[in-house]
Formats: structure tokens, C-alpha cells, sequence
């Protein structure tokens, strides 16, 4: 079968002149793009490693988990680079937020104020929302339903109270789905 462009030796020239002119376009544009993004990333606190930082910001909160009406434990140890997927962390990048101890207590440190969410922490941890019912799911700040859900902004000293439902629970059964590590 013959390609169309690759009958006569002059066309097949142009051809595939046209295609190498397209693969160095499509490969200037990726590494271009990849340079900007890493650029543009070194000062987003969600992304960065924070332990050659200076973090005069600091705040601390506590989290309550529950999960299909369970309580759950927070694990220790989050936020330590401990996962190597799109991010790419080393095992010894400290990020932003992260927990010391399993009690539930979350330590948030960075250069300057930020608005930090509990979604970024859950983002961090890699806590699987997208199993979860967010009609059914809710978080309490302080004891008061935020309307933010997982937006609601942290406030150093306050006590999160996250309340997820796993898609599909049936409220009768004991668990559907507990976060890893519990």
C-alpha cells in the first residue's frame, strides 16, 4: 500500500521534511512548557519542598475524621515526601502541611500568609475524595457546618470535623471504604 505523499521521491522528501519540522515544533513546545510550569511552580506552597526555607507562617489545627459514620485515625507522617507520583518528591522533601503524630494534629508552616483550605491537606495525604459522596459528606469548623466544604480556610487553633460517605454506603453496614493505613 503506498502512504499518500510517498508515491514520488520529490513529494516523500517534502513529506517527510514536514514531519520533522512538526516533531521539533511538538518537542520545543514540551520542553518549553515543562521549564514554565517547574518556574511557575517553585512558589506554589502545595507543591514545594520546605525544608531549606525560611516559614515564619506557621499555624497548627486539629482534624477529626470520620468515614461512613467511623472514626478514623489521621496517620502520622504526611506530607514527607513519601510519594514519588506526579510531584516527584524526594523522601526527604518536607512539605507544607503535614502531621507528626497520628492524634490528628496538622502543622502548616510557609513564607508568607496563604490562604491554605483542609482540601489541600486532603490533596497531600492523596485522601481518595473521589470515592466519596459529597452530597452526604460534610466538614464542621469549630463545631458549625462550614458552607465551603472542603475549601473552608484553616484558622490556626480551630478543630476540623471532616464527615465523608463513601459512594453507595449503605448506612446499615458497618464500613464500605476506611483511608489507607487504618
Amino acid at each position: 500500500m503506498r502512504w499518500p505523499g510517498t508515491g514520488d521521491p520529490r513529494r516523500r522528501r517534502k513529506t517527510i521534511r514536514f514531519l520533522i519540522i512538526l516533531l521539533i515544533i511538538g518537542v520545543v513546545v514540551g520542553v518549553t512548557s515543562s521549564v514554565v510550569q517547574g518556574f511557575l511552580g517553585q512558589s506554589d506552597p502545595l507543591k514545594v519542598c520546605i525544608e531549606n526555607r525560611n516559614t515564619p507562617y506557621k499555624m497548627s489545627i486539629t482534624l477529626e475524621l470520620y468515614v461512613d459514620g467511623n472514626k478514623a485515625a489521621v496517620p502520622a507522617n504526611i506530607g514527607f515526601g513519601d510519594s514519588l507520583g506526579d510531584d516527584l518528591l524526594a523522601s526527604d522533601c518536607q512539605r507544607t502541611m503535614y502531621t507528626l503524630t497520628d492524634d490528628g494534629t496538622v502543622y502548616v508552616e510557609w513564607e508568607e500568609e496563604y490562604p491554605f483550605e483542609i482540601g489541600h491537606f486532603l490533596w497531600i495525604w492523596e485522601f481518595p475524595m473521589k470515592d466519596m459522596d459529597e452530597s452526604k459528606s460534610r466538614i464542621l469548623v469549630d463545631g458549625k457546618e462550614s458552607d465551603s466544604f472542603i475549601h473552608a480556610l484553616l484558622k490556626d487553633g480551630s478543630v476540623y470535623r471532616a464527615e465523608f460517605y463513601s459512594e453507595g454506603v449503605d448506612e446499615s453496614k458497618e464500613s464500605d471504604f476506611l483511608p489507607p493505613d487504618l
